[in-house]
């Protein structure tokens, strides 16, 4: 059964950092990508980064990509999103998510088949 945790989400003051996680079960790393989606209030649902299976490469979102770093670790099965110098337009509903791909690229447009429940991240002072 494939499951998303998510963790790492909370209070944090502009210009902080958060680490969000995300540990896989059910499946590999190697051969799903991962992506980081996030929702705030009234939005509609907005690509992060994303981390592909076999060959790790990874894509941010050209606004983000300055601030935020996706990496893994695969004896965790885990996937993460550094973010740093958060601002509060940052503020949403985090969540990742997973679908089978042996691409050596991903994206973080089209369709995910599995995701977290989600973590909240709020930049506010």
């Amino acid at each position: 059964q494939v499951q998303l945790v998510e963790s790492g989400g909370g209070l944090v003051q502009p210009g902080g950092s958060l680490r969000l996680s995300c540990v896989a079960s059910g499946f590999t790393l190697d051969d799903y990508a991962i992506a980081w989606f996030r929702q705030a209030p009234g939005k509609e649902r907005e690509g992060v980064s994303c981390l592909s299976g076999r060959h790790g490469s990874t894509y941010y979102a050209d606004s983000l990509k300055s601030r935020f770093t996706i990496s893994r670790d695969k004896a965790e099965n885990t996937v993460y999103l550094q973010m740093n110098s958060l601002r509060p337009e940052d503020t949403a509903f985090y969540f990742c998510a997973a679908k089978s791909s042996r691409l050596f690229s991903c994206s973080i447009g089209g369709s995910y088949d599995y995701w977290g429940q989600g973590t909240q991240v709020t930049v506010s002072s």
